[in-house]
């Protein structure tokens, strides 16, 4: 049996068992969310080794934002489980009187969760525990790249819930194409623009909803007021984070011309303290993930622009954090998205101008404000359309589970995280229920003479 035809066995099982309505009982949900749970503890340091052995991830970034973060999320839904799950009653107007309206929250059903390399675990997780809460079945194809990870992940499923539940199926990177070839009920997918439209149109056969966690240029624009000493030391914290490969990472960095030699002499300050003089062997400093995204980076480093770093190491899947001054919208840097530790630096004048090139491209993901006037931040958050973001800070808007988290236009369509989770599983079902009496007669044609009456009703 090939790799295909073992999906296709997997899928049919998993919707004759969404058929008995097992997943749909709220006590079934909270003891897969719990058994989930507890084999994450249980795997806990073979969890840390597979991210090591695949990004070079020490235990504290692999715990702060992969392990801990679905371990959050999976502790949040377990919280908040019977308040989400409840049938809602809602108001009824009065021209449906004699009735009463409720919400019922129900599972799409049979979902796919296609996950990236850059946060293997987290990534692949996070959705699933929002697909177990609204009490669908699941199959999570991970990333052939983080391999590591994808074996530990399933060993982790595979092993300790039955299949017919949830399952992780392993195929080689082409492999994603041919799974969307089968139809499910709810597809989930995070990674790139390009690959996100091809899941859009093969979605689109079936009619299939879906979510798309997508990413693009991310900007930070750092004015003149305000502490640059920690705008810099936040920003080169957010950049350097998984050594750049973050769909919401600081992108590029606009920086007002005042400013801009000092700023840059704050970012080399950080880098330094973070990493020390030997950074290429420090084991805290995150690995470009493969050969071919490492090759794609030291392409877009142009060395008359480096003004600090630049120097590699493709046997290690080294890339230095790298700042390149001067930059413009022609470089070839600005052209793509980064997902790297490289520091692209371009200085403004007015932030007029930064807000107009910026809306000149895709929406981002994420977008940065670093300054203490309120009229310039008010300016930019309320101009531009963003996923989300920070102001006087990086990242850290996606940490809360209060909060939805998601792209907008090129970097992606619905939201995820805590409640939002649950939601994006879940179809919310309107129900009527009117009373046998009275039984009002003015519906009913003929209609003569009954206008006047609807016209009280309905305005």
């Amino acid at each position: 049996m090939n790799n295909l035809e073992y999906l296709k066995l997997i899928l049919d099982k998993q919707r004759a068992f969404y058929s008995l309505n097992a997943t749909k009982d709220i006590v079934f949900r909270r003891e897969q969310l719990e058994k989930l749970r507890t084999v994450i503890i249980e795997h806990e340091k073979d969890i840390v080794k597979a991210l090591n052995e695949d990004l070079g991830k020490s235990e504290f970034e692999s715990y702060s934002t992969e392990i801990g973060i679905v371990l959050s999320e999976i502790s949040y839904a377990l919280n908040n489980l019977e308040n989400w799950t409840r049938v809602q009653k809602v108001k009824t107007p009065m021209a449906n009187f004699k009735s009463k309206s409720y919400i019922y929250p129900e599972p799409y059903g049979n979902v796919l969760i296609l996950s990236p390399w850059n946060y293997p675990f987290q990534l692949s997780l996070v959705p699933l525990v929002g697909a177990i809460a609204a009490g669908n079945t699941a199959i999570i194809k991970p990333s052939s790249s983080s391999i590591n990870t994808s074996k530990i992940l399933e060993k982790i499923i595979n092993e300790n819930f039955p299949e017919e539940f949830i399952h992780i199926i392993y195929l080689e990177s082409k492999g994603a194409r041919n799974v969307l070839d089968e139809k499910f009920d709810y597809i989930f997918y995070t990674g790139s623009p390009a690959m996100g439209r091809t899941v859009m149109e093969k979605a689109a056969i079936n009619l299939t909803p879906i979510t798309l966690e997508l990413g693009g240029k991310s900007p930070c624009i750092v004015d003149k007021e305000g502490d640059l000493d920690l705008f810099a030391k936040r920003i080169v914290w957010g950049k350097l984070l998984n050594s750049g490969q973050t769909c919401v990472a600081p992108d590029y960095i606009y920086v007002h011309q005042d400013v801009k030699e000092e700023f840059i002499q704050y970012l080399i300050k950080y880098i330094r303290e973070f990493y020390g003089q030997d950074i290429e062997n420090n084991e805290e400093y995150v690995r470009i993930i493969n050969e071919r995204h490492f090759n794609r980076l030291i392409n877009l480093i142009e060395e008359d622009k480096v003004v600090f770093g630049g120097h590699s190491n493709l046997e290690k899947l080294y890339i230095e954090p790298t700042i390149m001054d001067k930059v413009n919208w022609d470089s070839p840097i600005m052209g793509e998205e980064i997902f790297g530790p490289i520091f692209p630096i371009l200085e403004y004048e007015s932030i007029v101008e930064v807000i107009e090139e910026i809306r000149k491209r895709p929406k981002p993901l994420a977008l940065y404000v670093f300054s203490t006037n309120k009229k310039i931040v008010d300016k930019v958050i309320n101009t531009l359309s963003f996923g989300g973001g920070c102001i006087n800070d990086t990242i850290m808007h996606l940490s809360n589970p209060n909060m939805p988290f998601g792209g907008v236009g090129n970097s992606g369509m619905g939201a995820y995280h805590g409640k939002y989770s649950f939601d994006t599983f879940t179809h919310y079902k309107s129900i009527s229920e009117k009373s046998l009496s009275p039984d009002i007669e003015m519906r009913y044609p003929p209609y003569k003479g009954n206008l006047r009456w609807i016209k009280r009703f309905l305005k």
